[in-house]
């Protein structure tokens, strides 16, 4: 764990498997330099055999990426190590430590199929276990693919903090302005026919989206782990609303991990 917190890794000793779910709900701050998240896992939480199985499952259907890194070592050199240090093996059944060993040996087996990566410690003194996880992590912030949100937002309410590109879009003509189209929103028809309907937005999104075909790769290349691409008119319900869908839907058309967000398009009465 101290060889990923180097890498950059947010690193959680001994996380409750239940836990996960809603630990990974939590925002992290966008503009931090962490590399990616490091959760232990053992059987030092009683009810981990029973659930780690069904939660993991329920992460990757939600479209989360993870590995799952194993350790392991010979029973002998196990039997050292718990005598050096004197700690009690966590399954301790009241009978020989050997037998608590193979216990958790049996009972682990499945976990250890499905892992992406077993490191047998036996042979490793502690560099050269600090280097071997420097290399997987290194390999991991390559393999996590970039996340991208596309966000609409008003003016008139603030510009959103997390934001790494922000494109005004109020030049572009005003439907509010229009009775009829007034009391709808961006995600309407008749809004997106207005909006991409006139000769300067078809030209801004042509314009836009290649500038974007060009950053994203890059941002990519570089390692960002999250990207949040902010569009902006007056008040955050019409022109940037039907801008970001349709930013939205070129990205997700790219094969990107790409989530839209409006935060304006209901407004207060």
């Amino acid at each position: 764990m101290a060889a990923l917190e180097d890498a950059g890794f947010y690193c959680i000793d001994n996380m409750p498997v239940d836990l996960l779910p809603k630990f990974l709900e939590m925002p992290l701050e966008r503009d931090s330099d962490i590399s990616g998240i490091a959760l232990v896992m053992d059987l030092r939480e009683k009810g981990f055999l029973a659930r780690y199985s069904a939660v993991f499952s329920e992460l990757k259907k939600k479209g989360y990426f993870f590995e799952i890194l194993f350790l392991e070592a010979e029973e002998e050199i196990l039997v050292q190590r718990y005598s050096e240090t004197r700690r009690q093996h966590p399954m301790s059944t009241g009978k020989s430590l050997l037998d608590d060993i193979r216990l958790e040996k049996e009972q682990l087996e499945d976990l250890r199929s499905a892992s992406d990566l077993v490191i047998n410690t036996s042979e490793f003194n502690v560099h050269e276990l600090r280097s071997k996880i420097l290399d997987i992590a290194q390999r991991s912030k390559k393999n996590v693919p970039m996340r991208i949100n596309v966000l609409s937002f008003g003016f008139k309410y603030g510009i959103p903090y997390d934001a790494d590109l922000i494109m005004d879009v109020r030049f572009m003509v005003n439907p509010y302005f229009i009775p009829e189209l007034k009391e709808l929103d961006g995600e309407a028809q008749e809004i997106i026919d207005f909006v991409i309907g006139h000769a300067d937005t078809r030209a801004f999104l042509e314009k836009y989206l290649g500038l974007l075909d060009y950053l994203i790769p890059l941002y990519e290349k570089e390692g960002k782990a999250y990207l949040t691409i902010a569009l902006g008119c007056t008040g955050g319900r019409h022109r940037s609303v039907t801008i970001a869908r349709t930013i939205y839907e070129h990205i997700h058309a790219m094969g990107k991990t790409v989530e839209l967000n409006h935060r304006d398009r209901v407004q207060p009465s």
